[in-house]
């Protein structure tokens, strides 16, 4: 195990330099320029010239790529263009934010999604069965921004239970935290827990007709001892590819779901660096993003090797 991780994480130098090459190539060839974005129509030729030699825009491709390679290897992201905030200190900043609604959001899909597809599979074709997949069919099937809009209609605005808009820091209030959270984290998580419900469903449905869990229940095992340490347990394994996906999609999904909430993520970051293209802003989150993809992969590859023990490195 040690082994697989050591070696996700080296792989992960390489996956780093190839993402920044293409975000450093692709953010170049924007067809406005920053500067008139920043100066407008009343800037002069002069004062135009002069920022572009400020923010190094004059030198050529290659060698503004290397030395913000340069910077980067020394935890350096560079500044804004347009507010000279450093772009690791305004993404660490919203990072938390993001991670947290993700969290839970991850947390829900589970939960929801296991007991969902359990429930399910212990019987099959029944209106239960029915009424789980219709729900699994409808959560997969409406967009989560559009979801948020509801819960906020329903819950925040007429029956006030919860804040429409705003992020509260765990830090400052846990309780005013998590109040904050549930409505955007069930806006987010719904879709995921749908797709989780299905998979669960259908492997466990597979696993309770085998052999082994056959002669559990004749050797007078309970039912609960069966279904939780056998049946699901198996069933799991090829669940947890389904469950990385999804969180790969939470993480993507937060970003539209804090504009739904106005909340200072790196959602909000992100749709205000492409407006401005803020280029050294756009690098920092798609390195930011594309290194918590890899974590996400690389704990999915620990939980798989731990349910399956064939799985493991040799």
């Amino acid at each position: 195990m040690f082994r697989l991780i050591f070696q996700r994480l080296l792989a992960l130098v390489p996956l780093l330099f190839i993402v920044s090459v293409l975000t450093f190539s692709f953010t170049s060839l924007l067809p406005s320029d920053p500067v008139d974005l920043i100066l407008g129509d009343t800037g002069t030729d002069e004062q135009h010239e002069m920022l572009r030699e400020r923010m190094g825009l004059n030198e050529p491709i290659y060698l503004r790529y290397l030395q913000w390679l340069g910077r980067a290897v020394q935890g350096d992201l560079g500044n804004s263009f347009f507010n000279s905030v450093s772009v690791m200190d305004a993404v660490m900043q919203r990072l938390p934010v993001t991670l947290s609604l993700t969290a839970i959001s991850a947390l829900i899909a589970i939960v929801v999604g296991i007991s969902a597809g359990v429930v399910a599979a212990l019987r099959p074709r029944s209106w239960v069965d029915r009424l789980a997949t219709l729900g699994a069919t409808f959560g997969q099937a409406i967009p989560n921004f559009w979801f948020g809009l509801i819960l906020v209609a329903i819950f925040a605005v007429n029956l006030r239970w919860f804040p429409a808009t705003g992020f509260t820091p765990i830090t400052n209030a846990p309780w005013e935290w998590l109040r904050s959270s549930i409505l955007p984290s069930i806006a987010l998580g719904t879709a995921s827990s749908a797709a989780i419900a299905r998979q669960v469903r259908s492997a466990m449905v597979g696993v309770l007709q085998q052999d082994y869990i056959r002669a559990a229940r004749a050797q007078g095992l309970s039912a609960r001892r069966v279904l939780f340490k056998h049946a699901l347990t198996n069933a799991m394994v090829p669940v947890v590819a389904v469950l990385s996906f999804q969180i790969t999609v939470l993480l993507g999904g937060a970003l539209i779901v804090e504009q739904v909430f106005a909340i200072n993520g790196l959602g909000t970051l992100a749709i205000a660096a492409v407006r401005q293209q803020d280029i050294p802003m756009l690098q920092g989150l798609v390195l930011v993003m594309v290194g918590l993809v890899v974590i996400v992969q690389l704990a999915t590859d620990i939980i798989y090797g731990l349910l399956n023990p064939k799985a493991r490195p040799t």
